[in-house]
């Protein structure tokens, strides 16, 4: 399966994790071919099967999604799945659950994967304009802490390819965004969420040698699908687990 990793986890060796591309699965156009989700109109057998084949090639028991609808508010799953599960009305997920995978659905919104060594636990974070104006990066981390006693200081930190400085375009921007993050404008209406994101977790505790940001725009690459690039398309998965 064609995906890539995050040297920040690399060297961690009870995590699995991965950031898929769009490469190898079943869905044909304009959804081809490894889309995640059931919620772009694909047929939804064939969603079953792209992640079927994700958990068989990663020796998943379980996977987990959230519904994603822009929020702040987040699932703690804490205790083993019977079955695979989405659920709706979440924007992160938080486990100290081995084999059961966390994955987010994205298109040129943010994946942040966060992993405790120390306590064993780990999140993913959908962050898209929206979670970012609502620092969903930040509540998700002290959830972390008053839940499962992580130090932030010990969280390792991902953020994934999605939509970079270059094409993060919001023209209404003093409407949608804060006014706080119009310090991040990089060119006229031109927004580097990456930063914002790397600011964000710092904030909440987490130290910068433990951050790492993939620096790949899914616009740009086609690797990856864009709602930018193209409105109808699929969704591609990053998955972070507990071995």
């Amino acid at each position: 399966m064609n995906y890539s990793t995050l040297s920040i986890f690399a060297d961690q060796k009870n995590l699995t994790h991965a950031i898929l591309k769009r490469y190898d699965g079943t869905s044909k156009p304009p959804y081809d071919s490894l889309n995640v989700s059931f919620g772009v109109s694909d047929n939804a057998a064939t969603v079953l099967a792209n992640r079927g084949k994700i958990k068989e090639t990663f020796h998943l028991e379980n996977l987990i999604s959230a519904g994603q609808i822009h929020s702040n508010r987040i699932l703690i799953v804490d205790s083993k799945p019977k079955t695979d599960l989405e659920e709706g009305g979440y924007d992160a997920l938080i486990t100290n659950i081995p084999q059961v995978a966390l994955m987010i659905q994205q298109a040129d919104c943010q994946a942040v994967m966060l992993f405790d060594p120390i306590r064993k636990v780990i999140a993913n974070i959908h962050s898209g304009w929206k979670g970012t104006s609502l620092n969903i990066i930040a509540k998700t981390i002290q959830t972390m802490t008053v839940e499962f006693a992580s130090a932030p200081a010990d969280i390792l930190a991902g953020i994934s390819p999605s939509l970079g400085p270059c094409c993060a375009e919001f023209i209404n921007y003093k409407t949608e965004l804060p006014t706080h993050l119009h310090k991040y404008q990089q060119t006229p209406n031109y927004f580097d969420f990456w930063a914002i994101s790397q600011d964000q977790l710092i904030a909440a505790g987490v130290t910068r040698k433990n951050i790492e940001i993939a620096k790949i725009c899914t616009m740009c690459n086609h690797d990856y699908f864009s709602y930018r690039r193209k409105k109808t398309t699929g969704r591609f998965g990053s998955i972070i687990a507990l071995r």
